[in-house]
């Protein structure tokens, strides 16, 4: 007869670590060229103007300047320094 209890195995272990997904500069911001806009998976959010899109989907500034949604919030655009600048 056993006097201690037999030691199960745990299924639930395990816990992968957070991907840290999402917008990462939001609309009327100033970004720098090469600046990721937005971490995600598949295309929840489309490129526009010199915005470039990443092997896993991240998109990312091709200029510097502001950026901007469009296309119900879903395309993302970047607005060049130059007319940004030459509007304000």
């Amino acid at each position: 007869m056993a006097h201690k209890k037999g030691q199960g195995s745990v299924r639930n272990g395990r816990d992968s670590v957070s991907k840290r997904l999402g917008v990462k500069c939001f609309g009327g911001e100033f970004v720098t060229a090469g600046s990721i806009i937005v971490r995600q998976r598949g295309t929840k959010f489309f490129a526009g103007l010199n915005v470039g899109t990443g092997r896993d989907w991240t998109l990312f500034a091709l200029v510097d300047g502001k950026v901007a949604f469009d296309k119900g919030s879903r395309r993302v655009n970047i607005v060049p320094a130059a007319n940004v600048t030459a509007n304000n």
